[in-house]
């Protein structure tokens, strides 16, 4: 039992396993006016700000979405990868992994990449700017998101489209079509590791000081990273690394068009891009729950939660909570409270650093250079929940 029939009884319930369902929807924002949570399919929904802030570094909950292929029924390559990656690790093994990997995403590393992204985004942009139109995905969330991957991995950005295939496949996974879309994330999945694998051959052959030569290093002692690790690390890299920011920038260029006057502003004064990254992952995150599961019985809100009870912590909702925002508007002149796009506590997003770096750099040159954007067709969309973003998104804009 998730939580005795009572309580459960009184909760409202929110359908989050039908694609149809919007994270953003009425139900939603009914049911945070009701609870502090609600039940789903795959266990508790955490709604309001404060619940979601104390519930992300609660004691008694470990990091939860490494129950995610269970909870869909799903088996197989992905499944064990996603299992046993960094991410979805507790204690001594989370710290020892979390410790290899920590050099590579140092604030001075990406300050020496910011020159990169600013030269891949000027190259991008410049390819469609004249034209006055573009899908803002396929020309420039994509390649961007994938080439400031390839310089982090010390890899010739002509991988890049291989590599953002791939990434877009295994990102299926996230959402709640999983099970349908198992025969493309599989495939998918089972490519990306032979592309590890002949990565670390490669540089086992001509060793490098980056990102996998530090690995390569590492994985010298065994005991404090083993073959299958290593691999892992990689994969996570590259995949976590290209999902997340394409469709963050993606939402990103969805809320300027739905706010004009905020995209002119940013235009006019590219100091607020950092801001702005901060306050489009409030309104419109790519991640729009964090999970958690229960570790032992406990009673929070006088809710008892048992054993094993998955939680989902729904970002989206909390960070329009009325109580915390009570002007929820999207401005990136505001002072906020800290956002949850990248999770919380030990688990907190170890690559924040390379994403709101590159997603800045992103924001400030495309507001200098596209004036006036606006949809220009219609977008295609991931559901509205899990992991979202944009698929396909044509926009028109007068260059500068």
């Amino acid at each position: 039992m998730m939580q005795d029939a009572d309580t459960a009884d009184t909760l409202p319930f929110l359908d989050v396993a039908n694609p149809a369902f919007s994270i953003r929807s009425q139900a939603v924002l009914d049911a945070r006016d009701a609870s502090w949570c609600a039940r789903t399919p795959y266990g508790l929904a955490v709604l309001r700000y404060d619940d979601v802030q104390k519930l992300l570094r609660h004691p008694k909950l470990r990091q939860g979405s490494y129950r995610w292929p269970a909870h869909n029924g799903v088996t197989g390559v992905f499944a064990r990868w996603w299992e046993a990656m960094l991410l979805s690790q507790e204690g001594d093994t989370h710290a020892r992994l979390r410790r290899m990997a920590n050099p590579a995403f140092s604030p001075k590393l990406i300050g020496s990449l910011i020159p990169k992204f600013q030269a891949l985004a000027n190259q991008l942009i410049d390819k469609f700017a004249d034209k006055g139109e573009c899908d803002f995905i396929a020309d420039f969330t994509e390649p961007y998101a994938t080439g400031v991957i390839c310089d982090l991995l010390g890899l010739p950005f002509e991988r890049w489209r291989e590599l953002a295939d791939i990434a877009a496949e295994m990102g299926l996974a996230l959402g709640v079509t999983f099970k349908q879309d198992l025969p493309t994330i599989e495939a998918a999945t089972k490519r990306i590791f032979a592309f590890a694998e002949d990565l670390v051959e490669t540089r086992r052959a001509a060793p490098t000081e980056d990102f996998i030569g530090m690995l390569i290093k590492a994985n010298e002692d065994k005991a404090q990273l083993s073959d299958q690790e290593l691999l892992d690390m990689i994969v996570l890299a590259i995949f976590g690394g290209i999902d997340t920011t394409r469709n963050q920038i993606g939402l990103a260029m969805a809320t300027f068009i739905e706010n004009p006057e905020q995209w002119k502003l940013l235009g006019e004064q590219p100091e607020l891009a950092r801001a702005a990254v901060e306050e489009v992952m409030r309104v419109r995150p790519t991640v729009t729950w964090v999970t958690r599961e229960a570790v032992e019985d406990f009673t929070y809100n006088d809710t008892p939660i048992a054993k094993g009870t998955t939680v989902h912590l729904f970002s989206q909702s909390a960070t329009s909570d009325p109580k915390i925002f009570p002007n929820p508007g999207f401005d990136i002149t505001a002072e906020r409270k800290p956002h949850f796009g990248f999770g919380g506590g030990t688990h907190h997003c170890l690559g924040h650093f390379i994403a709101r770096g590159d997603m800045t750099e992103a924001l400030k040159l495309l507001a200098q250079r596209l004036k006036n954007p606006r949809f220009n067709g219609e977008v295609e969309w991931l559901p509205d929940s899990g992991n979202t973003g944009a698929i396909k998104m044509p926009i028109a804009f007068d260059a500068a």
